[in-house]
């Protein structure tokens, strides 16, 4: 592809389609002698898949000479649908948009096969994608692991994803330790269901055992930060580090998705209400400063309002700061679509409820750190991130530094950080 021949790639959905967007981007430059636009679409939700569409409407207009490719989960579970679609060129699926030639042979495609979906059932392997700094030029994402072995009622993403894959440890450990020696001070681990790293290996190694070769093998490297995680899969080398690794950042976010037992049953899920209790009591009672996020999905079908209400107490009794509440909203496929549902104003409710919660515990969190003193990891735009992944303003250091500074609480629940002397860094713009 000459220079004049752009490539615009829009990631939706979770920090793993933000890594494989970059892959794409860069396996796509020079790919293509026309510009060419990529929707890399997330299917979590009836939602997401509904954003994604209007998305292609929306950039078909503003690029009418380019290619338009849709690739991602939404691609994966309903290509068909989307190559339907008269603005859609292409539709690649999530193993084939990984490949350099995907992007090499567009032009291959054709206005009667737009569509190329691999079998993901017959997938067994994944590669690690090493993308340095992407994320707000902070950190880099390090994708261990990929798919899913597991069936929860709800949840369309293993037909997206396939099977449960890790990448070996050596391959880890190496990108992790070119990645510190290229001056990124923090990486996150991540993966479609991060605790299940290992399992299929030889030994069937646990993800503990993954994260204290990272911090054995790349001393070099100073932040150390999980994805979402299973809690249930959690082993104890694991919480051990989480607990007493400074280098382990204090901030987990969890899988949970509700705090009744009746529910929890009913989405196939494999912890209960006091297994999540429990673990997270215990992380806190352990490492007092950690902040804990979760999953949660409001309005499950069959959820009664007792259930609802059950689950906001478990907000309260577990400690939760960050919640991240999805309406649910039904997946065609999965058992819970076939489920009595709950009606439309109740699952707004209730997930406004707990938004209301999350706001409030977040809230609370940031006055907490008012005159606190922390090391802040510089993002782009004037913001950075503590330890505990609070945003912060910050108007000093370059992005993918790290800062030393006081935080102060404004006035509309913000916190401001102020760097505790000239030398932490530069002073950059707004």
């Amino acid at each position: 592809m000459s220079e004049s021949a752009p490539v615009e790639v829009h990631d939706f959905g979770c920090r793993l389609n933000t890594l494989e967007g970059e892959v794409i981007r860069r396996a796509a430059q020079g790919a293509s002698a026309e510009p060419l636009v990529v929707v890399n679409t997330c299917a979590v939700t009836a939602e997401a898949v509904r954003q994604a569409r209007q998305s292609v409407r929306r950039l078909r207009r503003l690029h009418p000479e380019a290619r338009l490719v849709v690739t991602g989960c939404a691609a994966q579970t309903e290509g068909a649908s989307f190559a339907a679609m008269p603005e859609v060129d292409a539709v690649v699926g999530n193993e084939a948009k990984l490949r350099a030639e995907t992007w090499a042979r567009l032009s291959d495609f054709g206005a009667s096969e737009k569509l190329r979906i691999d079998d993901l059932a017959s997938v067994r392997e994944t590669a690690g994608h090493m993308v340095e700094a992407i994320e707000n030029r902070a950190r880099a994402i390090l994708q261990i692991q990929n798919g899913c072995d597991h069936r929860c009622t709800f949840c369309i993403i293993p037909f997206g994803r396939g099977p449960s894959r890790s990448v070996p440890a050596g391959e880890i450990v190496r990108q992790a330790r070119r990645i510190a020696e290229g001056g990124t001070p923090e990486i996150v681990l991540t993966g479609v269901d991060l605790t299940s790293w290992g399992a299929d290996l030889p030994g069937a190694p646990k993800l503990g055992a993954l994260v204290g070769q990272i911090l054995r093998l790349v001393p070099e490297l100073p932040r150390l930060r999980l994805s979402s995680i299973d809690q249930i899969e959690a082993d104890p080398l694991l919480v051990e580090l989480i607990c007493g690794e400074p280098r382990v950042m204090p901030h987990l976010h969890l899988s949970l998705q509700s705090g009744d037992d009746m529910v929890l049953k009913r989405m196939k899920r494999r912890h209960t209400r006091d297994d999540a209790l429990r673990f997270c009591r215990d992380v806190l009672a352990k490492r007092p400063e950690i902040v804990i996020g979760a999953d949660l999905i409001a309005g499950f079908p069959t959820e009664t309002e007792a259930m609802a209400e059950a689950t906001e107490r478990f907000v309260t009794e577990a400690g939760l700061t960050r919640l991240h509440v999805f309406p649910y909203s039904a997946r065609p496929g999965t058992p819970a679509a076939r489920m009595p549902p709950v009606p439309g104003p109740a699952i707004r409710e209730r997930a406004a409820r707990l938004r209301a919660l999350g706001a409030a515990a977040e809230w609370r969190h940031a006055a907490s750190l008012d005159g606190a003193c922390r090391p802040v990891l510089v993002e782009r735009g004037g913001r950075g991130r503590c330890p505990d992944f609070t945003s912060v303003q910050i108007a000093a250091g370059l992005p993918g530094t790290v800062v030393d500074a006081t935080l102060s609480l404004q006035s509309g629940g913000e916190l401001r950080a102020a760097p505790l002397s000239a030398a932490s860094g530069p002073l950059i713009g707004p």
